[in-house]
């Protein structure tokens, strides 16, 4: 009989790379996903522009709403106390 045995290390070795396996092909799905998503973004802003829209103001916009009331206004007051200084 050939029968082999294995050992305690070999048994754990062989789940922590099939454990690892999977942790790598998940991250790859992701990742897969995230350029499709950044594919469906850029036409977004493809059709967007085509309708005659401003697609850097549509951005900023965008950042805008992700942002916090507060900070916003806070930073809009200080750009502008700088625009006085300035005389703008």
């Amino acid at each position: 009989m050939d029968d082999v045995v294995e050992t305690g290390a070999e048994a754990s070795y062989r789940v922590t790379a099939e454990e690892l396996r999977q942790f790598i092909e998940r991250y790859e799905r992701l990742d897969a996903e995230k350029r499709d998503i950044a594919e469906q973004q850029k036409e977004v802003m493809a059709e967007a522009k085509g309708r005659g829209y401003d697609t850097k103001v549509l951005r900023k916009v965008i950042a805008l709403r992700k942002r916090d009331k507060d900070d916003i206004a806070e930073e809009e007051a200080v750009l502008d106390m700088y625009r006085q200084a300035l005389g703008m």
